[in-house]
């Protein structure tokens, strides 16, 4: 079993992958293989809606770290998707990262695994930024495992994130559930096909 964590702040040793190292920590604890992937802080481009990933099988258009993530991904069970706080959101280079990753990859990679996001404020917005997150795992049928409170950290550097111990155990009960979800090996029932409905009637 693996499980890879996503650390989507432009800071590499920040307060975000403080945060996802107490997860990995706790998921090797029950012997679960983990490696953090930093989307790094240069840009990201954003999906151009071309649709190529959907009339090709080539997958998205753009070269990059997302497709170099799609690789890593197929070989994963689980994933943490981990941001900081901006303007009570995700970071926009991660969101740039996931709208491309779920829509070229999402039923054929992810569909079915495990997943969660944890988020890392100063003060406010986590809520609403684990929210976002949430919500890729939520369309693509992704299961997510839960802790004894919200997702997440606070603290301005990663040192007061260590202080934060309410939020480090949240993060440990986190890594350790989603080890029992993977260890359970949960999947999907057969499903329909999926039914498109435009709102927009003649």
């Amino acid at each position: 079993m693996k499980v890879l964590l996503v650390n989507g702040s432009p800071r590499k040793n920040g307060c975000t992958n403080t945060a996802l190292e107490e997860v990995a920590e706790a998921l090797k604890n029950n012997g679960i293989e983990t490696e953090i992937f930093w989307i790094g802080n240069k840009a990201i481009q954003g999906c151009i809606a071309c649709y190529k990933c959907r009339t090709t099988d080539k997958g998205c258009i753009f070269n990059d770290d997302v497709t170099m993530f799609m690789e890593k991904a197929k070989q994963a069970d689980g994933f943490v998707f981990g941001s900081p706080v901006y303007y009570a959101g995700p970071n926009g280079s991660l969101c740039a990262f996931m709208d491309r990753l779920f829509f070229a990859y999402g039923a054929m990679v992810l569909k079915g695994k495990v997943a969660a996001a944890v988020s890392s404020a100063r003060r406010a917005g986590t809520t609403a930024t684990l929210d976002r997150l949430n919500k890729y795992f939520l369309i693509n049928q992704m299961l997510i495992p839960s802790s004894n409170y919200w997702n997440a950290v606070h603290g301005s550097t990663p040192e007061d994130v260590k202080q934060d111990l309410e939020g480090l155990q949240t993060m440990r009960i986190l890594g350790n559930n989603m080890a029992a979800m993977l260890g359970a090996k949960i999947s999907l029932p057969p499903t329909e096909k999926k039914i498109y409905t435009n709102f927009a009637r003649k």
